[in-house]
């Protein structure tokens, strides 16, 4: 199994490194934006049915997507924490928020947004 701490370690290390240190946050943002027309764009005229290959497309896109997401929030902690790690802090936000976010699912209406009430988990 993959050690996710070691690897959102290393990966906000290269990151920084390699697009220098700061949020990006239009960057990231508008790269992660044009995934998720890629993760739609895989399902155009394509029947999504089990084992075909929209789903493998799409997943490499959503993976994409995730690997960014990843970036902004590693970005966001350490401007906001210099000299956090992932296992404190980033993986500690993925867990408490996944949480709320899969008790606001059980009655969320499939086709839309998430609208939950702000707090202090957010």
């Amino acid at each position: 199994m993959t050690d996710m701490t070691a690897h959102l370690t290393r990966q906000a290390a290269f990151s920084r490194a390699t697009f220098g240190p700061g949020p990006r946050t239009e960057g990231v943002t508008n790269h992660i934006g044009k995934e998720l027309v890629e993760v739609a764009r895989a399902y155009e005229g394509a029947t999504p049915s089990p084992g075909g290959t929209a789903h493998m497309d799409a997943a490499a896109e959503w993976t994409d997507g995730a690997i960014l997401g990843l970036d902004g929030l590693t970005r966001a902690i350490w401007a906001a924490q210099p000299g956090w790690t992932a296992d404190m802090v980033a993986l500690e936000q993925i867990v408490s928020k996944g949480a709320v976010q899969m008790e606001e699912l059980r009655t969320a209406d499939p086709t839309k947004a998430i609208e939950h009430t702000r707090g202090i988990e957010d």
